[in-house]
C-alpha cells in the first residue's frame, strides 16, 4: 500500500507545520512594549565588577559604559543584568509590568539582592527566576531580553 504511506507522510508534515506555526504565533506574555535593545558590556570594566560573582546584578542605562547604541530599555527605565550562573546572565527591563497594565505608568523597579521591587505597587520580582512575580499584585514577569556570554563580553539584545 504505497499510497497510504505517502498520505501518512503528508498528514505528518501538515501536523508538524501546524504545531510549529502555532508555537511561532503564540502570544507573548510581555506587556511592556518592544524597544530596540542591542549592547555589549565588558566584564573587565570596573563599572561591571559586581557581575564577576554569581548572584550579583548591575543596572544598565544610556549613561553606563556599554558598547552599543540601545541600552536604556523601555521608556529609559534601564535594564537589570543578573548573573545567575558561571556562564548565564539574565537581562530584565526595569519597567514594572503591573503599573504599565494598570494605567500606563512607567515605574522603574529597584533591585536588592535577588529581588526587584516596584516602589509604586509593591510587587516583588525574583531575578533568578527570570523576573517572575513572587509577591504583590503583579501577574506578569519583568520583560526579559536575550543575554549571551563569550567569557568576557555579555551581549544583550531583543532581536
Amino acid at each position: 500500500m504505497p499510497g497510504l504511506s505517502s498520505k501518512l507522510r503528508i498528514f505528518l508534515i501538515i501536523c508538524i507545520f501546524s504545531v510549529l506555526q502555532y508555537a511561532c504565533n503564540k502570544e507573548k506574555n510581555d506587556v511592556i512594549p518592544d524597544v530596540l535593545v542591542d549592547f555589549y558590556i565588558d566584564l573587565n570594566d570596573p563599572e561591571f565588577f559586581n557581575l564577576n560573582a554569581i548572584g550579583n546584578f548591575v543596572y544598565i542605562n544610556s549613561s553606563t559604559n556599554n558598547m552599543g547604541y540601545k541600552a536604556s530599555g523601555f521608556d529609559d527605565n534601564g535594564i537589570i543584568i543578573y548573573r545567575s550562573q558561571t556562564d548565564e546572565f539574565i537581562a530584565l527591563d526595569r519597567t514594572c509590568p503591573h503599573d504599565y497594565v494598570l494605567d500606563g505608568s512607567s515605574i522603574a523597579v529597584e533591585a536588592e539582592g535577588i529581588y526587584a521591587e516596584c516602589p509604586e505597587c509593591g510587587s516583588t520580582y525574583a531575578l533568578p527566576s527570570f523576573g517572575t512575580p513572587v509577591s504583590g499584585p503583579s501577574k506578569y514577569p519583568l520583560k526579559m531580553y536575550r543575554a549571551s556570554f563569550n567569557g568576557q563580553f555579555v551581549h544583550v539584545t531583543n532581536y
